[in-house]
């Protein structure tokens, strides 16, 4: 789940309040490019009595081109993530400005403290220049913006500096967390999953909004296969207009047994190593 740490509607304490009003007893806070949320979603969960795992999304590098994986179990402490993520906002900010000079050549003049504005101290993305385009009047809504603007190929588009997934997967694991691949689709393939396997990868995201019946089927079978450990969620970004298209929290009936299978691949760190 996404939170105004990021990308998404809720402050992070109130995304948990709202996973334990829908009878949730587990989520993952996994906010792009930050932690920074996770001391105000853990406080909460342990306050309610819902485990709050922390995580986050990140954008890599693969064969294809770009691929989103979520780290899970990652500790809120880590001067090593810590400056990591630092340069990836750092790009984020770039690759923003960087969209508003494209934008304002296209027609659709909007300020970087208007972007900023909406992105209200959080990690900085697409969301947040579509939401000041609406604000502007350059579109009706958020998915229009993306639709006319902000998608792939469109004028306002501009690709991220995507470090390669093997860095990110090493990362990971020396702070003691798993790397599963994010929403797939049709590019969750057995060659494309053997070579993530080998290059770090934990597990593969098989309940997703945007994956079918016979996607989830595939995924889970190829896990099995290879070795992968499974996870899921909703990708929640909020309700309503504000989500842009994901699906309800607490949608995808993710089992608790997943979670325990996916802790129990955790590496193991040594204090100080």
């Amino acid at each position: 789940m996404h939170s105004t740490a990021s990308d998404g509607a809720s402050l992070p304490a109130e995304v948990v309040r709202k996973a334990h009003a829908r009878g949730l007893v587990a989520i993952a806070l996994t906010d792009h490019d930050t932690i920074a949320g996770l001391p105000e979603a853990v406080g909460e969960g342990a306050r309610l009595g819902l485990r709050v795992v922390g995580g986050c999304e990140f954008s890599v590098g693969v064969s294809w081109g770009e691929m989103h994986c979520l780290g899970y179990f990652l500790p809120p402490d880590s001067a090593e993530l810590d400056a990591f993520l630092v340069e990836a906002r750092a790009d984020r900010e770039r690759r923003m400005r960087a969209m508003i000079y494209k934008l304002t050549i296209a027609g659709a003049p909007i300020t970087e403290d208007a972007v900023m504005a909406e992105a209200a101290g959080g990690s900085v993305g697409r969301p947040h220049v579509a939401r000041a385009l609406v604000r502007a009047g350059h579109a009706a809504s958020v998915n229009a913006a993306f639709d006319r603007y902000l998608g792939r190929g469109r004028s306002g588009y501009v690709d991220k500096a995507l470090p390669p997934f093997h860095e990110v997967a090493s990362l990971v694991h020396r702070i003691g967390g798993i790397v599963s691949a994010a929403h797939l689709k049709d590019r969750g393939s057995k060659s494309n999953l053997a070579r993530l396997a080998d290059e770090g990868l934990d597990a593969v995201e098989v309940r997703h909004p945007s994956h079918d019946a016979d996607t989830r089927l595939r995924l889970a079978d190829l896990a099995a296969h290879l070795g992968l450990g499974v996870s899921g969620g909703s990708d929640w970004h909020g309700d309503g207009p504000e989500g842009h298209g994901h699906a309800e929290m607490g949608s995808q009936e993710v089992p608790l047994e997943w979670l325990a299978a996916l802790e129990a691949r955790r590496p193991t760190v040594t204090p100080g190593a």
